[in-house]
This record gives structure tokens, C-alpha cells and sequence, in this order.
């Protein structure tokens, strides 16, 4: 059965991006390029919703060439909106309706483990008991105020610890998995 991982970026207290979408705090090292890239590799799906989509696909189609801007270009992408009139960021695919059904469609094919890309996806799935695993990539930066990781989920959920990577910048990776 195929995983959904969590990758994110947080700050300290609990942000996945500053209070107007701001990214510019995340503390960003060559340990953390080969984190993307060894993470990257390891999938074959990244899965996004729209906001997180337009985004990325507004960057990484004309980011210098890299593996991480090749798997990124290259890797399929699940784009999760009933907004959105297509996905043109190739290769990707338009879903309408249900994310979290169409999810769990797509664990049980065959197939490498799928990145989700995005709080408000990540936080749907998680309220859908979806998510395999969370790697959550602590910066060490408080913003103060911002667009929490896991929006609208208000449940108390234990997880296991099933990592700890330290980087020479002072960001951390915790990984966990529900119990």
C-alpha cells in the first residue's frame, strides 16, 4: 500500500507561512537541499491543493535546472480544487470533489509513496486519518502570527516518534506516525 508523508516547513510556533503567505523564514542550508532531493526521490506523487499548486507552479517551472527542480518538474502532481479551470504545470492532474475519497483510491494502486504539498490539503487528510506519516521541518524562527500547519483540525491525535534529523543550520526534522 502506498504512503501519504507530510513534508512542511514550520516556524516555532506553529506556522506554515507568514500571515500574508510569507515564506521568506524558512532557514534553508545545502542539508536541506539534499533532504529534498533524497525526499523526492522517494516518491512518485506529489499531491497539492490549489493554493500550494499555483504557487509552486508559478516557481519551480523556471527555476534553474537541478534534481530537485527536475523532480519537481517532472514528478506527477494530483491538484486537489473545484476552483481551478485546469492544471497546466505537466505532468499533472485536475481531481474535482472529494480529496480525501480520491486519496484513498490512490493508496491502495500500486505505486512509490506520494508528498503532500500544502496545510490545508495535509489538514483535510489528516482529519481523514489518511496521513501515514508527518515530517515536520522545525525552523528556528517565531513569526508570531501566520496560517497554522493544520488548519481546521481541532481533535487531539497521540503520533509516535519515528525520527530526528538535525541540520548544521539549527532546523530540525521530526518525523512521527499515528499510533
Amino acid at each position: 500500500m502506498r504512503r501519504v508523508i507530510v513534508s512542511c516547513m514550520m516556524s516555532l510556533d506553529g506556522f506554515f507561512e507568514g500571515p500574508n503567505r510569507q515564506l521568506d523564514w524558512h532557514v534553508v542550508d545545502e542539508e536541506l537541499f539534499a533532504y529534498a532531493a533524497e525526499m523526492l526521490r522517494s516518491v512518485d506523487t506529489i499531491l497539492f491543493g490549489r493554493t500550494t499548486y499555483e504557487h509552486m507552479a508559478a516557481h519551480w517551472p523556471t527555476a534553474p535546472a537541478g534534481e530537485i527542480a527536475d523532480r519537481m518538474n517532472g514528478l506527477p502532481k494530483i491538484v486537489f480544487s473545484n476552483t481551478l479551470v485546469s492544471a497546466d504545470w505537466k505532468p499533472a492532474t485536475l481531481v474535482r470533489g472529494n480529496a480525501a475519497a480520491e486519496v484513498a483510491r490512490l493508496k491502495l494502486l500500486s505505486g512509490g509513496d506520494m508528498v503532500v504539498g500544502g496545510a490545508a490539503l495535509a489538514s483535510s487528510l489528516l482529519q481523514a486519518g489518511l496521513i501515514d506519516e508527518y515530517r515536520v521541518i522545525l525552523n528556528p524562527v517565531i513569526l508570531g502570527s501566520g496560517n497554522p500547519m493544520f488548519p481546521n483540525f481541532h481533535a487531539r491525535m497521540r503520533l509516535n516518534l519515528a525520527g530526528v534529523r538535525q541540520f548544521g543550520s539549527g532546523v530540525v526534522m521530526l518525523s512521527y506516525r499515528p499510533q
